[in-house]
């Protein structure tokens, strides 16, 4: 057993907290404080600006973020040298990194906290910035600086996904493998003080989720939401998105289980296509489009007769309570897809997916799309 310092934050200033870990946590910091040391010893020896980039993003969100949270070793003086060996290695004062960041988790603004150890921080950050500026200006400006700074932005672009409409959390297990279950961020941040080995444990049902990391979560955004709009500039592709999805639903709706009264539609907002062809092949059921983007609804609305539908502006969680006899779960959901499949949360559920994924009763909404819809039922 060892005891760790814990850092968190109680109104204004941070507090240490005393833990104890078990012995497999502690193997776990071990082989952080190697990779540590792996980063040196590649970026001594290959210091091109992609390697430069990729250290201040991958250590920054891996080892650097967890040592905030849980420092690796059982003394003060240890843990302040080794935050200055990542100051170093990353261009950033940990203790600067440190207090911006446990405000972000305090929702508070960040502000500096003036100290002796910040001080030796850049100090040391300067000191080895002239060194290289003074002894090959080339590189430094050529090579460091460029760098640096595309490993600033990608941290930020990282942080910003990260919260964009939330906080959010991807359980890709090789994103989670090579960034030490970042992905959880949902559940880091409900318990910050808890090992990053043990997240999964704590995998919360109801969280908000991305099928894509954090640095290509803006493809949410600009890939599946791009090609709706390319559709809705073409009364041709509008007709053809049409008829090709109401074949696909017909024919998976003759193996639904009962008589479909209540319907709900995941996201649709932006082309209302599912509630187009829905409202043809089961008239008289209530219709509910459930999407996160209030612009998305205002375009439904003037897209489709109101009468019998109902707009709910919110994000979809299979968690929550439903009384719907179908729900229908975009290609674009964010969230956990194969839970979908694994407990439907309806009676009737209709998951448009990939080509590739046929899971229950499917169908082929187009070759060209790539898509087809999966009836799955409880």
């Amino acid at each position: 057993m060892r005891r760790f310092a814990h850092w968190s934050i109680t109104g204004t200033e941070p507090v240490l907290l005393i833990r104890r870990s078990v012995g497999q946590e502690s193997t776990y910091d071990a082989v952080m404080i190697a990779l540590a040391a792996a980063h040196g010893i590649v970026l001594a020896t290959w210091p091109t600006p992609p390697i430069i980039a990729i250290g201040v993003w991958w250590t920054s969100n891996t080892i650097a973020h967890n040592f905030i949270h849980r420092p690796f070793f059982r003394t003060g003086v240890a843990n302040r040298l080794f935050a200055l060996y990542l100051t170093l290695l990353l261009g950033i004062p940990q203790s600067l990194w440190r207090d911006r960041h446990l405000a972000h988790h305090a929702a508070m603004r960040p502000r500096v906290r003036r100290s002796s150890e910040l001080s030796v921080q850049v100090a040391a950050v300067l000191a080895l910035w002239t060194t290289m500026a003074v002894r090959n200006a080339e590189f430094f400006a050529g090579t460091y600086v460029p760098g640096f700074f595309v490993g600033l932005l990608l941290c930020a672009v990282h942080g910003f996904y990260e919260h964009h409409h939330g906080t959010t959390s991807h359980y890709g297990p090789v994103y989670n493998l090579l960034f030490f279950n970042d992905g959880y961020h949902v559940e880091h941040h409900a318990r910050p003080g808890v090992h990053w080995s043990r997240l999964p444990e704590h995998r919360d049902a109801g969280a908000r989720q991305s099928r894509w990391p954090a640095l290509l979560r803006w493809l949410d955004a600009c890939g599946l939401n791009g090609l709706e709009r390319l559709v809705l500039r073409s009364r041709v592709l509008q007709r053809f998105v049409i008829d090709v999805h109401a074949r696909a639903l017909r024919s998976v709706l003759t193996a639904a289980p009962k008589r479909i009264e209540s319907i709900a539609i995941v996201g649709g907002g932006l082309f209302p296509r599912t509630a187009i062809v829905l409202r043809r092949l089961c008239p008289g059921a209530r219709l509910t489009i459930i999407d996160a983007s209030s612009a998305n609804l205002d375009r439904a609305r003037r897209l489709l007769d109101p009468a019998g539908v109902e707009f709910l502006h919110a994000w979809y969680s299979p968690a929550h309570p439903q009384d719907f006899d179908l729900i229908v779960i975009p290609l674009s959901y964010v969230g956990d897809r194969a839970a979908v499949y694994a407990d439907p949360p309806a009676a009737a559920v209709i998951v448009h997916d990939w080509i590739w994924r046929k899971r229950g009763t499917s169908r082929i909404v187009a070759v060209p799309l790539l898509k087809r819809v999966n009836l799955v039922c409880r």
